[in-house]
């Protein structure tokens, strides 16, 4: 459970991310709020691990660069910015599904039932939470927010797959960097000099950097690492819950009775989810089993 509490802290800090991104940082510069959570984040972890890629790690760290970091953020800040902060967060809770199906066909990791019934539980109250009227939910965000979770989902599985023996902090400090040199030459050149953020936007950055990325990120990688797929996968749900009560507390959106149901089923997809003493026996041995299983699968 400390395992648990301890990886829910990144679905969290990314449902606040939402609100702060979308209050606080500029609606036309997808490219350069991207680079700029990924490179700053990156380079203090990296400062602090001391510890170069080596070997396939170079070309490992580009892939999951572009997939976690490049692609992700860019999708993320733009439906941060093109939906209601519930709404944006709320659409991210398919993740359990797709992280499922992801395990299962890089990893070989069938999904227990009690994940697969959370999951749809948790999905269910997701629909609730969405198809309520109230907010302006336009198909680009949604469409966005959709195509940044199944590229998360199958992003995270292949660091999970490939991470074995690597340090948590040191892989995600070079996926970051990654990501953010393929970024920042992409903003220069689509969106010209970078944005001048006033003293909320600057504190507003410092917060998607070290909050919503650098320490979200190792801990959710850390997380895979030792907990079963689905079981992290149902954690993520704890995202759009943070979402829809920040958009209610803070950002003056209204939270129906309806949405209020969804909430609660969400919560109950997540209990349903948590790991028994046998799935975390299973869990261990899954990982120490994981190398294996990758050189079968290729």
């Amino acid at each position: 459970m400390r395992r648990v509490a301890l990886t829910a802290i990144a679905p969290v800090a990314w449902g606040a991310n939402y609100f702060v991104t979308r209050e606080f940082l500029p609606a036309d510069r997808p490219l350069y709020g991207a680079a700029l959570r990924a490179l700053p984040a990156g380079l203090v972890m990296l400062a602090l691990c001391r510890r170069l890629p080596r070997g396939t790690w170079w070309w490992r760290s580009a892939v999951l660069g572009l997939l976690n970091v490049s692609v992700f953020f860019v999708l993320v800040y733009a439906a941060s910015q093109l939906l209601p902060t519930s709404v944006a967060s709320t659409v991210m809770a398919v993740s359990p599904l797709t992280m499922m199906l992801a395990a299962w066909l890089l990893m070989a990791e069938r999904p227990r039932a009690a994940h697969v019934v959370g999951a749809g539980i948790g999905l269910a109250g997701v629909c609730l939470m969405l198809l309520t009227g109230a907010a302006d939910v336009g198909l680009p965000g949604v469409l966005a927010s959709a195509a940044a979770v199944l590229v998360s989902s199958f992003g995270h599985i292949l660091t999970r797959r490939w991470g074995a023996g690597i340090d948590v902090s040191a892989s995600t400090a070079w996926q970051l960097i990654a990501g953010g040199l393929v970024l920042l030459p992409a903003a220069v050149a689509v969106e010209g000099s970078p944005p001048r953020p006033t003293a909320a936007g600057f504190l507003a950055f410092c917060y998607v950097a070290l909050v919503a990325t650098a320490l979200a990120f190792t801990v959710w990688f850390a997380g895979l690492r030792h907990l079963p797929a689905g079981t992290v996968g149902l954690i993520g749900l704890l995202n759009p819950v943070t979402g829809v009560l920040l958009g209610v507390a803070v950002a003056g959106e209204s939270l129906t009775l309806q949405q209020l149901c969804g909430l609660v089923l969400v919560l109950a997809g997540v209990a349903l989810g948590r790991p028994t003493s046998a799935a975390r026996r299973t869990s261990g041995r899954a990982a120490a089993d994981a190398p294996k299983k990758a050189r079968i699968v290729q």
